[in-house]
């Protein structure tokens, strides 16, 4: 009977988590089919465990990020894979922008595994810097210097992007 209540209970987390978790793992990685893939070793680990996470999601998330991190670093000897121009897509809204978006995956494709998994984490997941840290296993102190680091290349990479990333900080003179 709990074994059941399980299978359902990680069935219906698979269900609601899938497409979201595909788009993270695309963020991260650049490549659809890699993030297919990604999403069915981290959901297989996430199965192994089901029953004695407490925040199954935040598990997901951290197995996506940590095996893409890997694969980055095994793949740096290979030339880098251009972006195929297809993400899962999240429900239209009003502020869809084609062109922004474009530029924006191209910019985001140039950053490193971190700095890219803090940004998607930060504004496309909303999430606090402190959920960002737990997420990544890293110190929240981390998560302001990647986020900086980040942004600061994003408007290097893409100028155009200055609306959506704001204007870069000034700095402090003691």
């Amino acid at each position: 009977m709990d074994e059941d209540r399980a299978r359902a209970g990680f069935a219906e987390f698979v269900r609601a988590e899938n497409a979201a978790s595909t788009r993270f793992a695309y963020l991260l990685t650049g490549d659809r089919h890699h993030a297919e893939d990604l999403v069915q070793v981290a959901l297989a680990r996430v199965a192994i465990r089901w029953e004695r996470l407490d925040d199954p999601g935040a598990y997901l998330r951290r197995v996506l990020y940590t095996q893409a991190a890997s694969w980055w670093r095994r793949r740096r000897a290979r030339p880098p894979e251009q972006l195929d121009g297809f993400v899962p897509e999240r429900p239209a809204g009003p502020e869809d922008d084609t062109d922004l978006r474009v530029v924006l995956r191209a910019a985001l494709a140039r950053l490193t595994v971190r700095q890219r998994a803090v940004l998607v984490l930060r504004y496309y997941e909303d999430r606090t810097e402190a959920e960002t840290a737990e997420l990544l296993g890293c110190r929240v102190g981390t998560v302001k210097s990647q986020t900086r680091h980040a942004l600061g290349r994003l408007r290097a990479l893409a100028p155009e992007l200055a609306e959506l990333v704001g204007p870069a900080p000034q700095e402090v003179t003691r």
